[in-house]
């Protein structure tokens, strides 16, 4: 997908950029697959702010994305590719024979009027998802399941995929984008293709505007605010942190601390870690 780049007009739009979305073939979404999606500003239900830089926003219905991928025997066609606000992947339409209509992750290659299959013995080729053990190693694929029939969970931002490396035992070896190696149950569903709209972490927003229309409020440097309200806080002019280590505004380490938790079950599926241990 081509990026859009503006003449600098004014000082918001020096520098901006935005997607063209060549791809997209309407500006409706269907109403049947439309839910309500309310803001919290960040508070819990005391009205207490519980996490800082949120709040605004363009007001947005969710779209309900089927990850189960569970209709089998039953193709579909891709009746039109649309924009999602809730997610960086565009989404696909897909009418089903039986009548039935869903939104998918719209993989690379998505064409309208497209065929798409569910199942054991679908077809491999782009956007039909069937379980790993179906699967040929090599292949990419996206939006994997993690649980049998739970949906997908892996790689389902725009541009990512994995690859299936091997198959022993009960388990499928992937290397994720990060450059993780993990296993994942050969039962366990994934979706052929790599997810669309891959150059979407090339669009500069240009202008403070447009991080507020996407609900992020601005992030305060803890060096400028004053010694209570933040531990890198007060001095005269420009000062260093003068602890041991950067610190959070409530006083504990920012940086270096390990927060994946010791006996985290999971931990024995990860063949290689993405940093290479």
């Amino acid at each position: 997908m081509a990026i859009k780049h503006y003449k600098p007009t004014t000082n918001g739009r020096r520098g901006m950029s935005t997607l063209a979305n060549e791809e997209i073939t309407t500006s409706t979404p269907t109403k049947s697959l439309l839910a309500s999606k309310s803001k919290t500003g960040g508070r819990n239900n005391q009205g207490k702010m519980t996490v800082r830089h949120i709040g605004g926003g363009a007001k947005r219905k969710y779209r309900v994305i089927d990850y189960k991928r569970n209709k089998v025997g039953v193709t579909g066609r891709v009746a039109s590719i649309e924009y999602d606000p809730n997610r960086n992947a565009n989404i696909a339409l897909i009418n089903y024979k039986d009548g039935e209509k869903k939104y998918i992750i719209a993989p690379n290659g998505l064409k309208v009027d497209m065929i798409i299959e569910n199942g054991e013995n679908a077809d491999i080729k782009v956007g039909n998802a069937l379980p790993l053990k179906n699967i040929p190693v090599g292949t990419m694929v996206h939006c994997i399941e993690l649980q049998p029939g739970k949906g997908g969970q892996m790689c389902r931002a725009a541009g990512t995929s994995a690859q299936i490396l091997g198959k022993e035992d009960r388990y499928a070896s992937l290397r994720l984008a990060s450059g993780e190696v993990r296993k994942v149950l050969l039962t366990c569903r994934a979706t052929i293709g790599t997810v669309g709209n891959e150059d979407y972490n090339l669009v500069h927003l240009g202008k403070a505007g447009r991080t507020r229309w996407l609900g992020t409020r601005p992030t305060v440097r803890g060096s400028a605010m004053n010694p209570n309200d933040h531990p890198h806080g007060g001095g005269e002019g420009k000062c260093p942190v003068g602890r041991d280590a950067p610190r959070t505004p409530w006083g504990k380490r920012a940086m270096g601390v390990k927060t994946r938790k010791q006996k985290k079950s999971s931990t024995r599926l990860i063949m290689r870690s993405r940093n290479g241990k």
